[in-house]
């Protein structure tokens, strides 16, 4: 039997909302080992003189316990 635990992480991207998961993913795995699955659970934008300006998303990332 398994056991995963789920933490959350703010990331961001001046891209896209895909850049900035991918960031957070990648920036997770390299301090905690078995990362399993992300899940978006949020995604939004800043707003600067009318342009967006950065993508932001929150992630639910799980990883296995040992």
């Amino acid at each position: 039997m398994s056991v995963l635990k789920v933490i959350e992480v703010l990331s961001n991207s001046k891209k896209s909302w895909e850049d900035a998961t991918v960031k957070g993913v990648e920036k997770v795995a390299k301090t905690l080992r078995n990362v399993r699955s992300a899940h978006v659970q949020t995604q939004s934008v800043v707003v600067e003189n009318g342009k967006v300006t950065e993508f932001r998303v929150n992630l639910k990332v799980s990883f296995e316990i040992e």
